[in-house]
């Protein structure tokens, strides 16, 4: 197979050891990635912005066949049980392919929202306080739990693929999904901080939005990798175990740089970005309104039945959640701009029409636990006085990441000293160690907006 990619050219996959990508491609889950977008609502601010995770894996899985490429470059200095045997490059072509295996529409954004609507449903309940996020809320299951049931289950199309070449195959991409692997460079190259994930998606972001945050030197960032383990403080690496990935630090210390700033320029800038913060809020609250209305008897058009068991506070089938996708997600937010409920409509037209709700950023102290639900206050106030219902038409939204945890993933070597964590010798990634970046802000109907800045400002 070979084929036309605007990220990294022409990407192929025309032998045997490849061969389980082709395979995994004609498989429903794999087609179904086609119609759920990588970046949700992103295209409400970056028009471009249309690529779909189904473009993405098949990046992440070339990436894999050049980080194998590049491994076997150097294996030969390691025992022959440590090293990429085809069997090894075929379990990590198929994670690389099957990372994303169980996202629902609209990427990250549906697993956000059913997770804040569960929360809602255990607050209108009693079950737990306004602010209370632990286990009585009802933890939604997140696109890593369904890619685990996907892979695992004998009824789909990926597991009885996997199968055909090997009954254990299924449980060992799984755990390289997680990150688990006999030889810790290439789980490492699966889930890491830098992992082919995140090597496809900077790069295709970016791309695809027209920003040039995301671009980083990916060939010689390849060429600078080695293998490298960071030992306990005062200790020797065991000897027989296989070892981490690392890159060679005269070549290589300011690729990884690029590599993680590019990660904080695109949240910065893209994931961040206001006008999809507000649209990520309002299918939020376009949700929790229908599953109001539906746990009250209410009568709603189209609901699929992954919402109707949301509603009812069940864990949606298997087959029932894979058959979500963005469009039929979209079709039923289409038909419910008809609802009888005056809010449901509402919310579905504004987004419909693109009149997404408008946000004011909060800095400082401003931003701190205290004074920003002071702020929130006022703003819901003001919108009880324009009468409109705060719970729908206002919020706070706080958005933020890590862009680089020192995880122990990936070391730097140097020749003749031992293996450092990159923080210890890069003052960049050491300032950046560990920070988290926020971003809080007020979200409100436009028609507050006025109201708010007079009061605030």
């Amino acid at each position: 197979m070979l084929l036309r990619d605007p990220v990294h050219g022409l990407i192929a996959f025309e032998h045997e050891e490849t061969s389980i990508v082709v395979r995994l491609l004609a498989t429903p889950e794999v087609q179904r990635l086609r119609r759920i977008r990588q970046l949700g609502l992103t295209s409400l601010a970056f028009p471009g912005a249309e690529h779909t995770r189904f473009a993405h894996a098949l990046g992440a899985a070339h990436v894999m066949k050049l980080f194998v490429a590049r491994m076997r470059q150097l294996h030969e200095d390691l025992p022959f049980w440590q090293r990429l045997t085809s069997e090894r490059a075929r379990d990590a072509y198929a994670a690389a392919l099957l990372h994303d295996i169980g996202h629902g529409p609209l990427s990250h954004l549906f697993e956000d929202a059913i997770a804040h609507t569960r929360r809602v449903v255990a607050q209108r309940r009693g079950e737990i306080g306004p602010d209370d996020d632990g286990p009585a809320a009802g933890r939604a299951r997140r696109h890593e739990d369904w890619t685990e049931q996907i892979l695992m289950d004998p009824s789909t199309g990926v597991h009885q693929a996997l199968v055909r070449d090997d009954p254990e195959l299924p449980r060992r991409v799984v755990g390289l999904i997680h990150g688990e692997h006999p030889l810790p460079y290439l789980a490492r190259a699966v889930s890491g901080t830098f992992d082919v994930d995140r090597c496809d998606y900077l790069l295709r972001d970016a791309h695809a939005t027209g920003v040039g945050y995301g671009q980083y030197d990916l060939p010689w960032l390849l060429s600078t990798l080695r293998f490298g383990d960071i030992p306990s403080i005062g200790e020797a690496p065991p000897e027989g175990r296989a070892p981490g990935l690392a890159i060679d630090g005269r070549k290589g210390l300011s690729a990884i740089e690029s590599f993680i700033l590019a990660r904080l320029f695109m949240f910065q800038q893209v994931y961040f970005h206001k006008s999809t913060r507000a649209a990520e809020w309002m299918i939020r609250m376009i949700l929790t309104r229908a599953m109001h209305l539906l746990q009250d008897g209410t009568r709603l058009e189209r609901v699929p039945a992954a919402l109707a068991s949301v509603a009812a506070v069940e864990t949606p089938s298997l087959g029932a959640y894979l058959e979500l996708d963005d469009q039929l997600l979209l079709e039923t937010l289409n038909g419910w701009r008809h609802a009888a409920d005056p809010i449901l409509a509402d919310l579905c037209e504004r987004l419909r029409n693109r009149d997404l709700f408008k946000t004011y950023e909060l800095f400082g102290e401003r931003a701190e636990a205290g004074p920003r639900t002071e702020a929130l206050r006022t703003l819901e106030s003001i919108a009880r006085e324009e009468g409109l219902d705060p719970d729908f038409y206002t919020g706070l939204d706080v958005a933020s990441d890590t862009p680089y945890a020192d995880d122990s993933s990936l070391s730097v070597i140097y020749p003749g000293r031992r293996p450092r964590h990159p923080a210890e010798v890069s003052f960049v990634l050491d300032r950046l160690r560990d920070e988290t970046l926020s971003r809080v802000r007020l979200i409100m109907a436009p028609e507050l907006e006025p109201r708010l800045r007079e009061a605030l400002d």
